[in-house]
């Protein structure tokens, strides 16, 4: 028999095609819309009030989505923050609202280099290795480590990924192999570890040594693990060390950390749903809302300077950081 998590699963799709339509493009009044939902077959328990109150989540998403994907960061470093300080949940149940909402909306994205096969499967595996299991004990630790740690910790991890998007160049301008430092320079050169070729579909081919895997594992795993309890910090440690230790073209690099980060983001997302109740009043609107944002960003991202709009985001995530400390530590 299936629980009521599994059947809120099935009736999201209901709940969405008469809430996000109707009440978000002001067409139903929230009265007339909570009467018309009641009347669906929604599970017992399911907060239809709390939803329809929520209705605002679902435009907030649409243009974290759209800054998200049009510059190349990640989604959670929007979300989580916002389901803190603006939805006000927890600490614990924003970032498996983050981890949830960001499954859905980096699926336009990795479509997008599977069709482009730029995607190196074979380092990817390696990562994977790292990042899957550190996420699921990332995850099960934001369920108990104290709601004061894990704010504490959520906000610095603000700021240092803000400082990583202020201090490093954008993925497109980094020189691969710039930092890869004299040590690892030589254990390149002394180990023959073979070649990668990677065949794009639009015809252009992409040659580069095979990089040595225990750094990258561990570096893997260190983000798995702060992406498990803080929904973000993969995609930005893995993309860097990919390009400047590893030697990847920043194409492959980034379409590489996109599968990685959508394997392990999903891991994430399943263990916090299954550790506790997901805030479905709250992600059935946000899921929707970066499935249309994201598909606008992928469109106008082309048009903005992103080296220009990573550093203004770095600056707001720094911000949001000290923020998130400053209402732990001065209240």
């Amino acid at each position: 028999m299936m629980d009521d998590r599994a059947v809120g699963a099935g009736h999201l799709v209901a709940v969405l095609g008469v809430g996000v339509p109707l009440v978000a493009l002001g067409t139903l009044d929230v009265g007339t819309a909570g009467s018309l939902l009641t009347s669906l077959p929604v599970p017992a328990g399911f907060p239809v009030d709390q939803f329809l109150a929520h209705w605002w989540v679902f435009p907030a998403s649409i243009l974290f989505s759209m800054i998200a994907l049009s510059s190349g960061v990640s989604g959670a470093l929007f979300f989580s923050p916002f389901f803190i300080l603006v939805v006000g949940l927890s600490p614990a149940q924003a970032i498996g609202a983050g981890l949830m909402t960001e499954v859905f909306g980096m699926g336009n994205g990795l479509l997008n280099y599977v069709r482009q096969r730029v995607v190196d499967y074979a380092t990817a595996k390696w990562l994977l290795l790292g990042a899957v299991p550190s996420v699921v004990v990332g995850a099960l630790a934001a369920h108990y480590v104290p709601t004061t740690l894990l704010t504490l910790a959520f906000g610095v991890g603000l700021l240092g990924l803000g400082a990583f998007l202020v201090y490093y160049e954008p993925p497109e301008e980094c020189v691969p192999g710039e930092e890869e430092g004299e040590y690892l320079e030589r254990k390149r050169e002394n180990t023959d570890r073979g070649e990668t070729v990677i065949q794009s579909a639009d015809g252009e081919t992409f040659r580069y040594d095979v990089c040595w895997r225990p750094p990258g594992v561990m570096l893997a795993t260190v983000g798995g693990f702060v992406t498990g309890l803080i929904s973000a910090g993969l995609p930005e440690i893995t993309t860097t060390q990919l390009i400047v230790r590893c030697r990847l073209p920043p194409r492959v690099a980034i379409a590489t950390s996109v599968f990685v980060l959508a394997i392990a983001a999903l891991a994430g997302a399943i263990v916090h749903a299954l550790a506790a109740t997901p805030v479905w009043y709250v992600v059935a609107w946000s899921i929707p809302g970066v499935l249309i944002g994201g598909t606008i960003g992928t469109r106008i991202g082309k048009y903005l300077p992103s080296d220009l709009m990573e550093r203004a985001l770095g600056v707001v995530f720094v911000g949001v950081g000290l923020i998130v400390l400053g209402s732990e530590l001065l209240v």
